[in-house]
């Protein structure tokens, strides 16, 4: 409970500007390690290249009844055709074994249903096949692209409305930044590009553009006005609005990938789900890369453009001008202080001598001017006559 509650300060330290990390100062950190990130997975793309299945290199498809049938029987059946590629092979339903060969040697499609027919036991009858040609996979392809391209540019053409161009470019670039990385971690685990890893990458790009958006609007709010004052500058302004946010997008963020890790660790690797695997690893990884884009690349690339501008260098310079003047403010109140301070301890040593010298004359030490000499007044002066002296007649 008290983790929480610290958590929960954090938070509301971060949004109200109690506490904050420069995310914005530090830009060139993460620039650099998003170009790290993006080698390697250039690196693995090049390297390794993508492994396509089955929809888009074509291959065949058997379906095999017989009551009993394992997911691991059927596997080894058609191991020895396999060759480089995954195969994926499911449970349907109660007593079917649906299985998906990704291969352009057709040769092999007979070959494959008298291994299945011999290892499981089943009668040829039993099992249903079906090649699948490269064609329909090439114009899925096609279409992908297509829709992604047109994603971009609606994302750019509305982002230029409801904010700016920089926002917008900025924002292309977080996108482009998610999407070869996910490629690439693809190419080097060696899964198969699949309809499914179409669809999950897809979905992650409306996930990290919505995260970005969400962090562009609070730093709008903080900079509407930037211009009007000398006490902070744009990358200060848009720094503090990614702290504002950064609990609330590393919560989305973390609540995302909690399912989307169940998908891929439990269906996909526990119950050898093929397409489940397919969309879980893109929707993973893109999750990943979106958060870390939004905080550590739009944002900061977003304030060095706007950084650029003729308005923001003059504010920039005016901010300097007046933090340091204060500082040369400060400076001399420091000085008059230490002066004062100086002045007070010798008015003290001068009361001390004073003082000292007091009681130096008042011991005799020093020749002393002596007036006239009170004498004191006799008791008999102002005595009435016949009043008794007091002394007691014995």
């Amino acid at each position: 409970m008290s983790r929480l509650s610290g958590l929960r300060s954090v938070g509301h330290k971060l949004y109200t500007g109690e506490l904050e990390y420069d995310f914005v100062g530090k830009k060139k950190r993460w620039y650099a390690l998003s170009a790290v990130i993006l080698i390697l997975a250039i690196g693995g793309l090049l390297g390794r290249g993508i492994s396509k299945g089955i929809e888009f290199e074509g291959g065949a498809v058997y379906t095999v009844s017989k009551p009993g049938v394992t997911v691991s029987a059927a596997h080894d059946a058609i191991a020895p055709f396999t060759g480089d590629h995954e195969p994926i092979v499911q449970k349907v339903g109660g007593d079917k074994v649906r299985i998906q060969i990704a291969s352009k040697d057709t040769a092999k499609f007979n070959q494959i249903k008298d291994a299945l027919s011999t290892k499981l036991g089943v009668d040829q009858n039993k099992i249903e096949s079906e090649l699948v040609g490269p064609s329909w996979g090439k114009e899925i392809s096609n279409k992908a692209l297509q829709g992604l391209l047109y994603f971009m540019i609606a994302v750019v053409i509305y982002l230029s409305i409801a904010f700016e161009w920089r926002m917008a470019l900025a924002a292309l670039v977080a996108l482009i930044h998610d999407i070869v990385i996910t490629i690439g971690v693809y190419a080097l685990v060696g899964f198969e590009v699949t309809p499914g890893t179409v669809i999950g990458l897809l979905t992650i790009l409306g996930y990290s553009l919505y995260d970005t958006v969400v962090v562009f609007d609070t730093v709008k709010e903080n900079t509407k006005a930037i211009t009007k004052q000398n006490k902070m500058t744009f990358s200060e302004a848009a720094n503090r609005g990614l702290n504002q946010t950064l609990v609330r997008s590393i919560n989305t963020s973390v609540v995302a990938l909690l399912p989307v890790a169940s998908l891929l660790f439990v269906g996909g690797g526990l119950l050898g789900a093929g397409m489940l695997k397919d969309i879980a690893l893109s929707l993973f990884v893109g999750l990943a890369a979106g958060a870390f884009s939004s905080i550590f690349i739009a944002t900061p690339l977003y304030a060095d453009l706007k950084e650029r501008t003729p308005e923001m260098r003059a504010l920039a310079k005016r901010v300097a001008t007046h933090r340091a003047a204060q500082a040369k403010a400060a400076a001399a109140r420091g000085a008059d202080a230490d002066e004062a301070g100086a002045a007070g301890d010798g008015d003290d040593r001068d009361d001390t001598a004073d003082e000292d010298h007091g009681e130096t004359a008042g011991a005799g030490s020093g020749p002393r001017v002596s007036g006239p000499r009170r004498q004191p007044v006799s008791s008999t002066r102002n005595r009435r006559p016949g009043r008794p002296s007091g002394k007691r007649k014995h």
